[in-house]
């Protein structure tokens, strides 16, 4: 479906017969607004293995236990 839509007094466009509540937003230097349907997830439905992980990657972040910065220059040029 495509159509013209304009913003309203407080800068929102109404999305007709949309599939999903929410939208990953992403704004382009040329103007071009792309909208990504998002799935969120209430925190009683993450496994606890995850929980667990999440908390363990918080404590080592926090003590500066973690990796070398990513080179993103190196992911950059193979998107290229």
């Amino acid at each position: 479906m495509e159509y013209d839509a304009k913003l309203d007094s407080k800068k929102r466009i109404t999305i007709r017969g949309a599939q999903t509540q929410f939208y990953h937003v992403t704004e382009k230097k040329d103007g071009t607004i792309e909208l990504s349907p998002r799935e969120l997830v209430h925190p009683d439905e993450i496994s606890e293995r995850t929980l667990k992980m999440v908390d363990k990657a918080v404590r080592n972040f926090k003590t500066g236990k973690a990796s070398k910065p990513v080179d993103m220059d190196e992911l950059k040029k193979l998107l290229d």
